[in-house]
């Protein structure tokens, strides 16, 4: 597998990038045209970029090693780039990057003659939650409430999570994914929500009964 590192893609290592959730999908598409049809090569740094860490994250779910998820990334691209001139026939260029992580993750898996990981035994990585503490009224108290609630959560689930509330993918597009029914992603996302709204009723509660004794 070829070594293709943030460096070499001309990205500065470090750099902060806004969460996928706030990229709109027409910014996506927006990249996906000038990469397609003029071989723009800022914006195929630019969507390297954008994605990078959450696919790499993804990749670790499966192959459980930071230096291999990164080398499958930067393969994923460098195929992206390869086959440039056909990527305006696909609709969906987000998923298709998460599915063509997740396929090559599995390859390599298979090539390395490793066992595949069951979902139960996901490992997943969050970069960070994007609650905004101020508009919830968050203590940091709270907060470390909320992050142990997602961290307690059932490998799948968290992955579930992650993939929803983290990198932006809909219900129906992380069961394509993850090949499992709209109505289990729609359950394990109702499960994770339902924990995390139990951790910050709890402590809302121990607030409000401090402050009135």
């Amino acid at each position: 597998m070829q070594q293709h590192s943030t460096e070499r893609n001309g990205l500065p290592s470090g750099t902060i990038r806004p969460p996928l959730t706030m990229l709109a999908s027409s910014n996506i598409q927006e990249l996906q045209q000038r990469i397609a049809q003029f071989d723009d090569q800022s914006a195929y740094k630019e969507l390297f970029s954008l994605f990078y860490k959450s696919l790499q994250q993804f990749a670790y779910s499966f192959v459980r090693s930071h230096e291999t998820a990164e080398e499958i990334v930067s393969d994923v691209f460098m195929k992206v780039w390869k086959k440039r001139a056909g990527l305006s026939r696909i609709q969906n260029l987000k998923l298709y990057l998460f599915i063509s992580t997740k396929n090559s993750a599995l390859n390599y898996l298979r090539a390395q003659k490793k066992p595949l990981v069951p979902a139960e035994q996901y490992q997943v990585q969050l970069q960070s939650i994007y609650f905004d503490p101020e508009k919830l009224m968050l203590t940091a108290e709270m907060m470390g409430r909320v992050q142990k609630a997602i961290a307690d959560l059932p490998p799948r689930c968290q992955l579930i999570f992650k993939l929803v509330k983290e990198d932006g993918l809909k219900y129906k597009e992380v069961a394509e994914l993850l090949h499992l029914s709209l109505k289990t992603v729609e359950n394990q996302m109702s499960t994770a929500i339902k924990k995390i709204g139990q951790a910050i009723h709890f402590d809302i509660r121990t607030t409000l009964s401090s402050r009135s004794s």
